[in-house]
């Protein structure tokens, strides 16, 4: 018995980011910096790891699917009936690194809840460009 095909929307953004994979990797794993970019949280860089991420609005339910040090971070992202999986892939460039992430996952009528990751993870995302300016 197969599953019946839905079409599930991908939220993308990509960045090229003047530092190293291993600065960024530490923004993306370490609990105290996440926190200055994205929201408070108990992450540890650990298989199977469940944990929560807290924002004013509430809290995202997270399981950690898979880790590849400098390269690639990928966990659930279950909040408000949404279920769904980031994915953070790291590739060394001559500047430095091209950061992706994507937010796969999203069912076609939660097309409100898609267009608020896009701009979600764009503000994200420009909230680590500047916690990566500010730490070694």
């Amino acid at each position: 018995m197969s599953e019946p095909a839905t079409e599930t929307l991908s939220a993308i953004v990509e960045r090229n980011i003047p530092y190293p994979p291993e600065k960024i990797w530490r923004a993306l794993t370490q609990p105290h910096l996440i926190q200055e970019w994205l929201m408070k949280n108990d992450f540890q860089p650990v298989v199977d790891h469940r944990f929560k991420l807290r924002g004013d609005w509430g809290a995202v339910d997270c399981k950690v699917l898979a880790i590849e040090p400098h390269k690639t971070l990928s966990y659930t992202w279950d909040a408000m009936g949404l279920e769904s999986v980031v994915t953070w892939t790291l590739t060394a460039t001559d500047t430095g690194t091209h950061l992706r992430m994507e937010q796969s996952g999203f069912r076609p009528d939660q097309r409100q809840a898609y267009q608020g990751a896009k701009y979600g993870w764009q503000k994200f995302l420009g909230n680590l460009e500047q916690v990566l300016a500010r730490v070694d």
